[in-house]
């Protein structure tokens, strides 16, 4: 095969030098520059160039997986953004697919069909000519991609959004488009702000337990360890001498700035952990008449629930844990016990600091609170359809929340589509992912169907940053 790629030199100014610059080409052997007096038209399609060069194979090959040929040898001109072998293999690397054959045929198809782009794009049009001014263009999965180029000249996809990529070969003319070449899978990132971004009017407060003790199975289960600068953590058998689990009690009347608790977590510092990687559980505990002085294994109340939240242990200063939904559910402030236990017969020791401990610091509830003054209502809900295997980009025609500004309308993923994929970015979502009205004002969310089904469905609750939310509801999928 030809291993020859042309690259154009710079991407122009408004000068003599620079139309020469853009009209003269150098040949590129595997991306090592020799100089030569080529120029002008390739002569061949987007379909044929692909085929000529070895640096190419991968997108040959997932051009035909996904069934794409077409595009690449009709004569309409097109933008074709060409990734090399290494960015395939950076992504199959990143997502953990060992070779294109793994990647769902729908996801594969919508990420090329994202690399097309339904006008052709030259950096020679005088519409380019200024820099780092990106430039939207509709692509064939129905989502826009940006072009421009920075102050060197260098060809640029999606400037000034999340993320941005450069293109290592421009201005390729095929006799059916122009042809860029890309180090990397690029893919829609537009700016929709940070879910996590704080807003000036929330406030934070916390508090700390009223009593922590941990209790010993075995030998030792009428023994007291609620003077224990530790609270310590073992399942190895579930009640022997080896066992161990530690209970914590608050009073969430002790919260004692105004607002509403949007958002609550449980802190624990870490004093050793073997960091297995395995489950660390948080239990609810029905008894709050409990003492620490008191405890032991054999008075103590031992839930029968499932957990309430659990981490996955790792090297960490301390453990975190989102008890928000439970919150939620309390009916009343007062008093809440919890459980720490270690996943079934993992025996994994994990020593954490108790209230009494001095070296670090003290277990704690922090809660996020807002002014609770705004009001959410749905003002669209009306699903979508989609063709088998197809893709849909969702906007406000199909859901929209109103009673906050788009970047604060928080969704929260409940139940995941079954017939297909939800995608933000690169990124396939799952449940308890989160997303923003502004993903959906600014087309960044899209789904796409597996190839199965008649009838799918999203479920999502929202919420804004001021406290107000909206409980779960349906998003409706009709499948053609």
């Amino acid at each position: 095969m030809n291993k020859n790629i042309i690259k154009t030199i710079g991407i122009g100014i408004l000068t003599t030098m620079a139309i020469f610059a853009f009209n003269s080409c150098e040949i590129q052997e595997d991306f090592n520059y020799k100089k030569s007096n080529t120029s002008g038209p390739l002569g061949i399609s987007a379909w044929e160039y692909i085929q000529s060069h070895d640096s190419l194979t991968l997108l040959s090959e997932a051009i035909i997986i996904a069934d794409l040929k077409t595009y690449y040898e009709q004569q309409d001109e097109r933008t074709f953004i060409a990734p090399t072998n290494a960015a395939f293999k950076t992504y199959l690397e990143e997502n953990a697919y060992a070779s294109l054959d793994q990647i769902p045929v729908p996801i594969l198809r919508n990420m090329l069909r994202y690399h097309i782009v339904n006008t052709p794009v030259n950096f020679n049009n005088p519409d380019l000519m200024e820099s780092n001014k990106p430039i939207a263009y509709e692509t064939v999965n129905g989502q826009v991609i940006y072009l421009s180029h920075n102050t060197n000249y260098t060809g640029l996809v999606n400037q000034g959004t999340n993320r941005q990529w450069e293109i290592t070969t421009s201005n390729l003319e095929a006799t059916n488009g122009v042809i860029h070449v890309v180090p990397s899978i690029v893919y829609f990132s537009a700016l929709t702000g940070d879910i996590n971004a704080p807003d000036p009017s929330i406030v934070r407060d916390t508090i700390f337990p009223l009593h922590d003790a941990y209790v010993n199975g075995g030998s030792q289960k009428d023994a007291n360890f609620g003077n224990d600068p530790l609270l310590k953590v073992k399942n190895v058998t579930g009640d022997g001498l080896y066992d161990r689990k530690a209970f914590l009690m608050f009073d969430l009347n002790d919260f004692d700035k105004e607002g509403v608790i949007t958002d609550l977590q449980f802190e624990i510092a870490v004093r050793f952990t073997h960091a297995k990687g395995v489950n660390l559980d948080l239990y609810s505990v029905q008894d709050t008449l409990w003492t620490e002085n008191e405890l032991t294994w054999n008075n103590a109340t031992f839930p029968e629930a499932d957990p309430i939240a659990s981490i996955i242990t790792t090297k960490v200063a301390a453990f975190n844990y989102n008890i928000t939904d439970y919150f939620l559910e309390q009916e009343d402030l007062g008093k809440i016990s919890f459980m720490l236990d270690g996943a079934a017969g993992s025996d994994e020791t994990d020593d954490l600091a108790s209230k009494e401990n001095t070296d670090y610091n003290m277990p704690m509830l922090i809660a996020t609170l807002a002014s609770g003054d705004s009001v959410l209502t749905i003002e669209n809900n009306n699903g979508f359809t989609v063709e088998r295997e197809g893709t849909v980009v969702l906007k406000t025609d199909n859901l929209l929340i109103e009673g906050a500004g788009p970047q604060d309308v928080i969704y929260t993923i409940e139940e995941a589509p079954q017939h297909g994929w939800l995608i933000k970015g690169a990124n396939v979502l799952k449940e308890g992912d989160q997303f923003t009205q502004l993903d959906i004002d600014v087309m960044n969310l899209l789904y796409i169907n597996d190839g199965s089904g008649d009838q799918d469905m999203i479920k999502v609750s929202a919420k804004d940053r001021a406290g107000a939310r909206l409980d779960a509801f349906d998003v409706e999928i009709l499948i053609q």
